[in-house]
């Protein structure tokens, strides 16, 4: 995933969140590496910067924050950690996006399975929070998900 946003040349802390993007787990995959009492340790290795970005990304409710990602209009996230609500800045929403991007083509390009189950519904996503992509990034979910059979 780093790899992928090193070549959308994205910002060095949010290359650096994506080595660790899942390090408190995602609402996506319930593993996680390190505890949230560890934040600080983690910090200190990736920066304060690129580690509050894994922590955005690793908190976000999905189900309530998805549906926001639109070219108008504030994105309220929900932790679903605390359950608590926050309104990130518009860079923090613009990285938060760039990172699920990128994991998401990553995870999809390794899993044929997957792909077929969740492709539509990402291009869609990707679609509706083209204002938060770089154009690197929206071209490459062009490329790997809008051609697929359900966008014919």
């Amino acid at each position: 995933m780093s790899a992928t946003l090193a070549r959308w040349q994205a910002d060095p802390a949010i290359q650096a969140a994506g080595l660790c993007h899942a390090c408190y787990g995602t609402d996506g995959f319930d593993v996680s590496l390190m505890r949230l009492d560890e934040r600080p340790v983690l910090g200190a290795l990736i920066g304060q910067p690129a580690e509050e970005l894994v922590y955005l990304y690793g908190s976000c409710d999905r189900a309530a924050v998805y549906p926001q990602f639109r070219s108008d209009g504030p994105v309220i996230f929900r932790d679903r950690f605390t359950g608590e609500t926050h309104c990130p800045s518009e860079k923090d929403c613009r990285a938060f996006m760039e990172l699920t991007a990128a994991n998401e083509l990553d995870v999809l390009a390794r899993d044929s399975a997957l792909a077929a189950k969740h492709s539509a519904g990402l291009f869609r996503l990707f679609k509706q929070a083209r204002g938060y992509l770089s154009d690197a990034a929206w071209q490459a979910c062009e490329e790997q998900l809008g051609s697929a059979p359900w966008e014919r």
